[in-house]
């Protein structure tokens, strides 16, 4: 299929048909399934490192063989970890939908990449500190340290492009490419753009993604001036917000491949599971707002969804005022029509801002094609067991300071998959 019969397509489905993960419970579908699911005899149960960043605990990242997607040298070299992160995980998406080495296939294939602000030299930030206080502070040595220890790609801290651009070069995506910033707010934003896109015939072959390197103390230090984090012995998300509250941070990778139903047909590509609807908002969040706002998305992409079970899959981070609106939105569900199986990922994985909401998009697809659903990932009571996969799943998006928003995914019966 050429460019131009993409464009011309209106209204056309989407279809996520390659997915990589990278997290602390391994890399992959199958053994984050396994890790997830109860499968193959293993327990769910996270992985933690809750010594080194005391007393913030972290979901850790699994140890990684990065040379198998990156392969020069000097590529992996001039990444930081997040970097790393994403472009290895963009190359298992790659792999998983059958595109990698399709240089035609990736000469056309469109990409947005959600990232954060980057990796900061803490090195660099602890010797101009030193040069300006106490009482040998020289201002002019800073200046001298910031003139020979800053680069065009470093600001302190890594540009958030540059990301996209290692994966371009790396994999040889080479389409359109644009980068959101933002935290959970630009992951959802670039899902929903991929799809607006998609859908509209704007484009046919999409790479999304996101990747968050949560063991920085950088990191760390940022989100607890705000008063985000969990520094108590680790509880699941709905423990931790009835307890006051706060966000523990996972590493992860997640890229997803998405594609118009024609284009995918046409190549033989399988597919995970259909995209069928996304919506985003942002509130100033005064009381009750972010829920309103979840109803109200809800309202609009629910007209055209069978009414019933329905899974939820939800990117809930643990902090207190966002947590509480958005079980309140989940438990609302009863009211209207549907019963939902709530499943809050990030008590595995942690949470993963940027990268968050393509985390639970994969997870969704994951259970769509698998026809199965995750087991209960706490012990609240929120999260009950379901008797059978539901056949719809809705993945949430309630960021911690801002941004609000809903994705729903379906199975993709037989006569659709031809």
């Amino acid at each position: 299929m050429k460019r131009n019969d993409a464009m011309s397509k209106e209204n056309a489905d989407v279809w996520i048909t390659g997915i990589g993960l990278l997290s602390s419970l391994g890399e992959g579908t199958n053994t984050h399934w396994a890790a997830m699911s109860g499968t193959a005899g293993s327990t769910v149960t996270p992985v933690l490192d809750e010594e080194n960043y005391a007393p913030y605990p972290v979901h850790p990242l699994v140890e990684v063989d990065y040379a198998t997607q990156i392969q020069k040298r000097g590529d992996l070299r001039q990444m930081e970890p997040w970097q790393r992160i994403g472009t290895y995980t963009a190359g298992l998406a790659l792999a998983d939908a059958g595109l990698a080495g399709d240089f035609e296939a990736l000469d056309r294939m469109d990409m947005i990449v959600a990232a954060g602000s980057g990796e900061r030299d803490a090195a660099m930030d602890q010797k101009v500190l030193e040069s300006t206080s106490g009482e040998s502070a020289n201002k002019g040595h800073s200046n001298e340290i910031l003139k020979s220890e800053l680069r065009p790609t470093l600001f302190l801290a890594q540009l958030s492009n540059l990301l996209a651009g290692n994966i371009s070069i790396v994999h040889k995506v080479t389409g359109s490419s644009r980068t959101y910033m933002g935290e959970e707010l630009a992951g959802l934003a670039s899902i929903e753009n991929a799809y607006n896109r998609i859908s509209s015939g704007q484009s046919d072959l999409m790479l999304i993604g996101g990747a968050n390197n949560a063991e920085r103390k950088d990191s760390l230090l940022i989100f607890e001036m705000g008063q985000n984090l969990w520094g108590e012995e680790f509880k699941s998300i709905w423990e931790r917000a009835e307890a006051g509250g706060g966000l523990v941070q996972g590493s992860v990778g997640a890229f997803l491949v998405l594609e118009s139903a024609d284009y995918a047909r046409a190549r033989g590509a399988k597919a995970y599971a259909k995209l069928s609807g996304i919506s985003s908002d942002r509130c100033r969040r005064d009381d009750g707002q972010a829920k309103d706002s979840l109803d109200s998305q809800f309202d609009k992409l629910s007209a055209t969804m069978e009414k019933g079970d329905l899974g939820i899959l939800s990117g809930a981070s643990g902090t207190k005022q966002a947590t509480a609106e958005e079980l309140a939105f989940i438990q609302g569900l009863g009211n209207k029509g549907f019963t939902p199986i709530a499943r809050a990922y990030g008590s595995m994985m942690g949470h993963s801002f940027e990268a968050q909401m393509p985390v639970g998009l994969a997870l969704a697809a994951i259970s769509l094609s698998k026809g199965e659903y995750l087991e209960p990932l706490d012990g609240s009571g929120v999260e009950a067991s379901a008797d059978k996969a539901p056949e719809q799943i809705m993945v949430t998006s309630v960021g911690h300071w801002r941004g609000e928003g809903l994705a729903l995914l379906t199975s993709l019966d037989s006569k659709e998959a031809k």
